[in-house]
């Protein structure tokens, strides 16, 4: 006979998860979620209750299940699945063996109703808040980048894409709701270029590979120092890099004027723009074409290298820690998803700089 779990056991069973070093627990102990909850409930707009019928779940209860599905690339199935299974999440969630969990539907509503209020740049001002009172400020000098994120393929005719180019809704699309909701009608193909790499028999291919990707492009611009995230924003894969940087991506309030970013980010506009805003331009320079680059350049650009680098590691983080991809449809959701994982990201390294600072 199989003995009744007690409380205890519960207990015992969540003594030795921190043992064994939960994640999720140290973001409770560093994280105060409930600053999120003015911004949160704003953007909800909860009704006053007098309406009758079951209460809504606790908005923050709520977008920390966001956290969890962001930090583990979960679907909302799979999301409702875990939360009942797992202790761990029930404990960073508040919840008791017998307290009811949110649903699949409750979970994607929650989300879609924040998505349409355009709530994640304020959720994410509001964490840089926080880590500028922890005594986190942006400081010497920024670097920005861009990488691609995925996104469900569309099997478009090529007459639907000339239209979705051109800003039309292909005619057949129109009349048939249902279809439409599931055509992404802004994510972009382009081409990815990767680095030829040594063949087996010691030959090098004479050309880069370019593979096809579809899908969403996240630009960023993290501080050099404590390397949190700082400004971002989200585009179609097709969308040139360089011209982001005048779109609001630099930080002014850095205590540093260094701007770092490889060659994508060189312009005469670019340059003229940094020079007009007080920033110093660190971005790579391009190899001048037919000609061998001049050693000079050659010597300062492996020197930017060094430091434009980490912003390498926010990108790797994102897609091997937290499997970032797009699977929801339209850039207001991408936005939302990538705005989500650039907070958990900056989460993610909050607690770290504060476990180093508090073992030195």
């Amino acid at each position: 006979m199989m003995k009744q779990a007690g409380f205890f056991d519960v207990e015992e069973r969540l003594a030795r998860l921190s043992g064994l070093g939960d994640q999720l627990e140290a973001f409770s102990r560093t994280v105060d979620f409930e600053v999120f909850r003015p911004d949160l409930e704003k953007a909800l707009a909860y009704s006053d209750g007098s309406k009758g019928g079951r209460p809504p779940f606790d908005p923050v209860l709520m977008f920390k299940i966001l956290v969890i599905q962001t930090l583990n690339n979960l679907s909302d199935e799979r999301t409702e699945y875990l939360i009942n299974d797992r202790l761990s999440f029930m404990r960073f969630l508040g919840l008791g063996l017998s307290d009811r969990v949110p649903d699949t539907k409750t979970v994607w509503l929650y989300q879609k109703r924040l998505t349409q209020a355009g709530a994640i740049e304020g959720l994410f001002n509001r964490f840089d808040t926080i880590l500028r009172s922890a005594g986190y400020l942006p400081m010497s000098g920024q670097i920005l980048d861009a990488t691609l994120v995925a996104a469900p393929k569309q099997r478009n005719t090529n007459a639907e894409k000339a239209d979705l180019r051109a800003g039309r809704i292909p005619g057949d699309w129109q009349d048939k709701p249902a279809k439409l909701s599931h055509k992404d009608r802004h994510a972009r193909w382009t081409l990815k270029f990767t680095k030829a790499k040594r063949q087996d028999d010691g030959t090098m291919p004479s050309s880069d590979l370019a593979i096809p990707f579809f899908g969403y492009k996240s630009h960023i611009s993290i501080d050099r120092k404590y390397r949190f995230i700082r400004k971002w924003k989200t585009t179609h894969a097709a969308a040139n890099d360089g011209a982001r940087l005048r779109e609001g991506l630099l930080d002014k309030t850095n205590t540093a004027s260094s701007v770092w970013a490889d060659t994508a980010y060189r312009s005469k506009a670019n340059e003229d723009f940094m020079e007009k805003q007080g920033f110093v331009s660190k971005v790579h320079r391009k190899k001048p074409q037919l000609k061998p680059m001049p050693r000079h350049i050659q010597k300062s650009n492996a020197g930017k290298s060094v430091i434009r680098s980490r912003v390498e590691h926010v990108f790797a983080d994102q897609k091997s820690q937290m499997g970032l991809f797009i699977r929801t449809v339209g850039i207001t959701r991408a936005t939302m998803r990538i705005g989500l994982a650039n907070i958990v990201y900056n989460m993610r390294r909050f607690l770290f700089l504060e476990r180093i600072n508090a073992a030195a």
